[in-house]
């Protein structure tokens, strides 16, 4: 004679049988994922972040993230240092400021700083002299580069930064 089953038992093989009993519905096939288009990165210019690279002088620091809002364009400059361009092989020292505007920017009045890159073809660096003055100062200061931290520096081209390997 058969053994009596416990509860849990009879209740998982009545739930097996009722399962086995049960009609399917019909399969629904998933719709085919739409293909996504491979996604391409402009290629980076040699010299495009030249201009980033010359420090904006005589722009606030609270201001100096502001000059990235825009996508700025200076491919004149880096086709006149490029070869075949006037600037080629020529010592150039460069350096950046600022012009700020009150430009219309999405329907709304903005104060939008516009970069400015100064090219200076010499062959021996400008002065190392800065000129600090603004409208709460009484009197111009002029102070060595070094004190603000400041260099004329060599400019490397993208192309050239990890060219080294590693030994």
């Amino acid at each position: 004679m058969p053994r009596p089953r416990g509860r849990k038992r009879a209740a998982a093989v009545a739930e097996e049988e009722d399962a086995a009993t049960r009609v399917r519905g019909k399969r629904v096939k998933a719709s085919p994922r739409p293909e996504t288009e491979a996604e391409y990165f402009p290629e980076k210019r040699n010299l495009e972040d030249l201009w980033l690279s010359a420090f904006p002088v005589g722009t606030e620091w609270e201001n100096i993230d502001k000059i990235k809002e825009f996508n700025w364009n200076f491919e004149n400059l880096e086709k006149a240092l490029e070869e075949g361009g006037e600037l080629y092989e020529k010592t150039v020292y460069l350096f950046g400021s600022t012009e700020p505007q009150l430009l219309v920017v999405n329907g709304e009045s903005k104060i939008v700083l516009i970069p400015i890159v100064v090219a200076v073809d010499c062959p021996f660096p400008p002065s190392d002299k800065i000129g600090i003055n603004s409208v709460q100062r009484e009197n111009e200061e002029i102070l060595p580069m070094k004190a603000m931290k400041m260099a004329w520096v060599p400019y490397v081209p993208l192309e050239d930064r990890y060219s080294h390997s590693i030994s």
